[in-house]
């Protein structure tokens, strides 16, 4: 079986009424329900990803559908923290909500008040430097807001002893520090994975060296400038290695144009041959993974 620990089939993208931007026929996207039915029928389990309140709320009623398989995690993604500083811009394919504050009490009862097991995480949550305002006195405040929120729900995961789904951009070396001087507290104790990583051999091994888990998907398939994908691989132990497709986003090679998460088998494909393993043990020990770190 496989494990794709970061979907968005939560997201507006998978609505039966969703009217895709592509020449391809409308059905060829199948709405959620159909995924869904299709990736249990091949044995691959998913977790949704909340982004703000709405998508987070529904995640978890999609999960209570399903008595396994279908897992939720809930939480404010820096991006829909709306700090007033600078423009957001709109994600048709998520249906944007965005917040002005991350909501501690309403966050917790929406993840008490789901069925047991069925919130397995918090997050997205982290930072995110990708659209931020141009003067520095803006940007330091940017920032601080951001570093806020995260620290909000950090304290969160915490109480509700759940693990933590991080999304960093352009921002590593801060949520580095913000994770340092949270673990500066002996009371301190949180898990979880770094999503989608991308970043230098550095901060990997800074991550590494803190617990947390490495996330992979659709973008190890990429060149970015700076960003050596393979060699991040073969510096993650297949231990410590959670697979993932951030759909609808980061679609594979040949793959459909709306990704799902049953493309998560050939980020487990690349991985196996970086490391040069079969496929079968990339999977069982990726799985393993997700089932240790999330309680599955």
């Amino acid at each position: 079986m496989l494990i794709d620990t970061h979907a968005h089939l939560n997201f507006a993208a998978f609505d039966k009424d969703y009217n895709p931007p592509t020449t391809l026929p409308l059905q060829k996207w199948a709405p959620r329900e159909e995924v869904i039915k299709k990736c249990l029928e091949n044995n691959v389990w998913i977790i949704n990803v909340g982004t703000n309140f709405e998508t987070s709320k529904k995640a978890v009623e999609i999960a209570q559908k399903y008595e396994k398989g279908v897992y939720a995690s809930i939480g404010l993604h820096p991006i829909n923290l709306d700090t007033g500083l600078v423009k957001i811009r709109v994600d048709e394919s998520e249906g944007s909500h965005f917040e002005k504050e991350f909501d501690y009490e309403k966050y917790k009862e929406l993840a008490r008040s789901a069925s047991s097991g069925r919130v397995v995480a918090i997050g997205e949550i982290g930072l995110d430097y990708y659209w931020k305002p141009k003067t520095k006195r803006k940007l330091e405040l940017f920032k601080e807001k951001q570093r806020a929120g995260l620290c909000q729900q950090l304290d969160l995961a915490k109480e509700l002893n759940l693990p933590v789904i991080f999304h960093c951009r352009m921002a590593h070396q801060d949520l580095i520090e913000v994770l340092k001087s949270k673990f500066q507290n002996p009371n301190f104790k949180i898990r979880g994975v770094t999503h989608g990583f991308v970043g230098t051999i550095e901060q990997l091994k800074e991550y590494l060296k803190m617990g947390f888990y490495i996330g992979f998907n659709g973008i190890i398939f990429k060149k970015i400038e700076g960003i050596n994908f393979e060699e991040n691989i073969k510096n993650t132990p297949l231990e410590r290695i959670l697979i993932e497709t951030d759909c609808p986003y980061l679609a594979p090679p040949n793959f459909e144009e709306r990704n799902n998460p049953l493309g998560v088998k050939f980020v487990v494909q690349r991985i196996a041959e970086i490391k040069n393993i079969n496929f079968e043990k990339v999977a069982e020990i990726t799985t393993k993974n997700a089932k240790e770190l999330f309680k599955l």
